[in-house]
């Protein structure tokens, strides 16, 4: 498995990194690979835990990089590593003259290097002068074919290798002086000579110059992880053109620099291996007592693990007290993410998640496995679902994979299995972007519309017509998605309840609580412990209930406003306001076709049930997120309801299905006071403002402070009730 080249070359270890150091150094490797070793030693924590790269294709060859990642695209990153040593400035560079003046030595060194590659030269430092009062004060630059070869006292062996040196005297040369010019040090150039005794090279061929062939860090990691797996060395150059996207022979580096780097890192790594699987059964029987001691303190506390055949802890999985008693109220959509995985212990770590009624998500369990096969992700769904005594959700979010999918199929027949919109999104980039070119903006474009379409045979239809207009007919990654058809377009998933687990909200927020717990992790009981702390509810915020205005001044909005938390009443509410635009026609059979009055063109049908109070629409929004549509608003308030038929609010988006206490659950009425107040008061000031120009611009600046000013206040528990005594005396 690739992991386990990973887990074997990332483990930051200090002496590790000492021996990995020491070697680069005798074999008189680049500044680069030490500073990927001092990097890896002063920041381990930053490579603990990395997103899965491995495509859901198979093929080996293919490498996804997500978009919004700190890793940049393959093309810009390809051109941020060819231009590392390049100033911005690179096209500006001119020909240096005697008396021209550097801060310091090395601006001038890489002056001086970015002209020699423009001109089709590398450059070397060559001799130094120092005195006791100044320090070095003289530096000197000379071309990499000055000078000649020394000869070398020859080893003895059978056949020594002759070498054919470079160096052919040539006289090109930048000599600096030091002084000390008002107390403050500068360089300038003594001596200047740009005359060569050689013929000076192409831009293609002089970037394979030892001086400008560099592996960046980046490189260096994925060389390490495919050599560990088994990789050779041409089949690594090959995997990166490909991952590049460049042609054979276009890396910033060659063959042979990649082949001195696997070396000279091999015997370390194989000195330290044994070392290194050792302290991971260490840190994994760790977690593993951390489990059993969080059970003695907490009875409410739920894990379970499973041992390979010499009885080291393989797979490992827990859950909390409040995590199962949140499933109780919103398990009926849980999002499974296996975004990320140990590159330190070779593990895939995935999370279970449910949204609350806030649109916030809320930590379910966690599991750790030994490898993405069909067993280990059903032995995490059988484990998941014990823990949460058996109840099965309605809908499971899920990235690409076919293990899983199967694992699905097979543990949870009865659920719908989606795959989430942003992990296909993600992904669009990498399988797309470099073949299509130019052409990509466009297919995003067109795929955001297949995406959204409504009816399964018109996404099929127009499916067709995207694949032959890109011309992708035998492109894998089509085929890909086409196969998984039934679980990501929203023509086959419109009647799936998601509970809005795939707005952009909430994947924002669900992100952001996993690099809060995955940060600065070294090890895994310090992970258990983050996690602990993130899923403890009491550590959560607690929810002030905001200010919900009201817009349209329907009773049925002011039922809702009561009963819904401000999240799902937001919700609501736009459809409230959007359900005004639309007409209502009714049917003989007591259904409504309801259309919007400006796009008569799309209807919806709208069928209503006056026996049961049941109303259903074709747009099935309802089905989907739990909250009613604008079409079916726009009937009930044509029957006269006031209020939201109680079937139709769902206990999992009502205030008092809350985790978290809300605070101030009675101030609405006040806050009534308040907006009230204030709405007075913005009239008279947009009144006054609008007399000049200079009056607007002066209030707009001054609203805009004071609304910073505000934000940055703390927020009283009194605050709503105080305020709202205020203004009544006043």
């Amino acid at each position: 498995m690739l992991s386990i080249g990973v887990l074997i070359i990332s483990f930051p270890f200090s002496s590790f990194l000492f021996q990995v150091q020491r070697r680069a150094s005798k074999l008189g490797l680049k500044k680069g690979f030490t500073c990927f070793c001092s990097k890896m030693t002063m920041k381990p924590s930053s490579n603990i835990w990395i997103r899965r790269q491995q495509c859901p294709c198979g093929d080996w060859k293919c490498y996804v990089k997500y978009e919004g990642d700190d890793q940049t695209s393959v093309s810009s990153q390809l051109r941020k590593n060819e231009t590392t040593s390049t100033p911005s400035s690179l096209d500006a560079v001119f020909m240096p003259y005697v008396g021209q003046i550097f801060k310091t030595d090395d601006d001038a060194f890489e002056y001086y290097s970015n002209f020699a590659r423009k001109n089709g030269f590398s450059i070397r430092k060559a001799r130094s002068t120092e005195s006791q009062n100044l320090g070095i004060y003289r530096r000197d630059f000379v071309c990499y074919r000055s000078g000649f070869n020394q000869p070398r006292k020859k080893a003895n062996v059978e056949h020594p290798r002759d070498r054919k040196s470079v160096r052919c005297g040539c006289d090109a040369k930048l000599y600096l002086t030091k002084e000390i010019v008002s107390g403050v040090t500068q360089w300038y150039v003594s001596q200047f000579s740009n005359v060569h005794n050689h013929e000076l090279l192409e831009d293609d061929q002089v970037r394979l110059l030892p001086a400008y062939r560099k592996i960046q860090e980046a490189d260096q990691e994925r060389i390490l992880l495919l050599s560990k797996a088994g990789f050779p060395v041409n089949r690594i150059v090959k995997v990166l053109e490909l991952e590049k996207g460049v042609q054979p022979g276009q890396l910033p580096f060659i063959e042979k620099d990649v082949r001195n780097f696997v070396r000279t890192c091999k015997k370390t790594v194989q000195e330290n291996d044994a070392l290194l699987t050792e302290k991971r059964e260490n840190d994994t029987l760790e977690l593993l007592e951390a489990c059993k001691a969080m059970a003695e303190r907490d009875a409410d506390f739920v894990y379970d693990y499973t041992t390979d055949e010499n009885n080291k802890v393989e797979n490992i999985s827990w859950s909390y007290a409040d995590s199962v008693r949140a499933y109780t109220v919103f398990g009926d959509v849980v999002t499974f993410d296996t975004t990320y995985r140990s590159i330190t212990y070779g593990l895939l770590l995935g999370a279970w998640f449910g949204i609350d009624n806030h649109g916030k998500p809320v930590f379910l369990g966690c599991v750790l496995l030994q490898d993405e096969s069909l067993n280990s992700f059903a032995w995490a769904l059988q484990t998941f679902l014990r823990f949460m005594r058996g109840r099965y959700p309605q809908t499971i979010l899920t990235d690409i994979d076919s293990n899983l999918r199967d694992a699905i199929a097979r543990e949870l027949p009865n659920t719908k299995h989606v795959i989430c919109s942003w992990h296909v999104l993600s992904k669009l980039s990498s399988w797309f972007s470099l073949s299509l070119g130019s052409q990509f903006e466009d297919f995003k474009a067109d795929f955001d519309m297949l995406y959204h379409l409504e009816g399964i045979e018109e996404f099929e239809h127009q499916w067709n017509h995207f694949v032959a207009r890109f011309g992708l007919a035998s492109d894998k990654h089509i085929a890909l998605l086409f196969s998984y058809r039934s679980s990501w377009p929203l023509s086959y998933i419109r009647g799936y309840f998601l509970a809005r687990s795939m707005t952009a909200e909430f994947y924002q927020s669900l992100d952001a609580f996993l690099k809060l717990i995955l940060r600065g992790q070294t090890c895994l009981q310090l992970f258990f412990e983050q996690v602990g702390i993130a899923a403890d509810l009491r550590n959560q915020s607690r929810e002030w209930l905001q200010y919900m205005h009201i817009k349209t001044c329907l009773p049925i909005e002011e039922n809702a406003r009561s009963i819904f938390t401000p999240y799902a009443f937001n919700v609501l509410q736009h459809e409230i306001v959007l359900s005004m635009q639309y007409a209502t026609t009714e049917m003989a059979n007591g259904s409504y076709i309801v259309r919007h009055y400006k796009k008569m063109d799309c209807e919806y049908l709208v069928i209503w049930v006056s026996q049961d109070e049941q109303i259903h629409c074709s747009c099935k929004e309802f089905e989907h997120s739990g909250i009613l549509c604008r079409h079916c608003l726009r009937v009930l308030t044509m029957k006269n309801y006031f209020e939201i038929p109680e079937k139709y609010a769902l206990f999992r988006w009502r205030l008092e299905s809350s985790l978290v206490p809300v605070e101030d659950q009675n101030a609405q009425c006040n806050s009534d006071e308040c907006a009230q107040a204030f709405h007075s008061l913005a009239a008279t000031l947009l009144t006054e403002s609008l007399f000049t120009k200079e009056r607007f611009s002066h209030v707009h600046q001054e609203l805009i402070r004071l609304l910073d000013h505000v934000r940055d206040m703390p927020i009283s528990k009194d605050f709503v009730s105080n305020t709202a005594a205020n203004i009544s005396e006043t």
